[in-house]
């Protein structure tokens, strides 16, 4: 499948239901990686037309709130790449400070409104 239609998962912790499906439904083929390092991997080598993510703080990281920054900051050179984060409404504090970095992706508390989600990537 071209990569016009495609979908980057990343899926590191999980907890919420599993959305393929509705990616399925709308005309994306599915890609599903368990970690951000895989997810930039991915990204060198492709440019899906949606990737959704979730967003994990990791207090341990020096430099960085976790592996999503890195994620994000690579899909700054694909503007054409709708982006979609989900995030516990426990971590928006941290969650807040990372949006205030990165402007261009679409931001779904969990539990996720699958309305909201299918709305993002039509």
């Amino acid at each position: 499948m071209s990569d016009d239609k495609q979908l980057l998962m990343i899926v590191e912790l999980g907890g919420y239901p599993d959305f393929t499906p509705l990616y399925r439904s709308l005309g994306y083929g599915v890609e599903v990686v368990t970690s951000g390092r895989k997810a930039i991997s991915f990204l060198k080598t492709h440019r899906p037309a949606a990737v959704v993510a979730e967003f994990n703080y990791m207090p341990d990281f020096r430099d960085r709130m976790g592996w999503l920054e890195s994620v994000l900051a690579t899909l700054q050179q694909m503007p054409e790449t709708r982006m979609v984060v989900f995030y516990l409404p426990a971590e928006e504090e941290q969650f807040n400070k990372l949006r205030q970095r990165f402007t261009h992706f679409v931001a779904l508390p969990q539990p996720v409104d699958m309305a909201a989600l299918e709305a993002a990537l039509r």
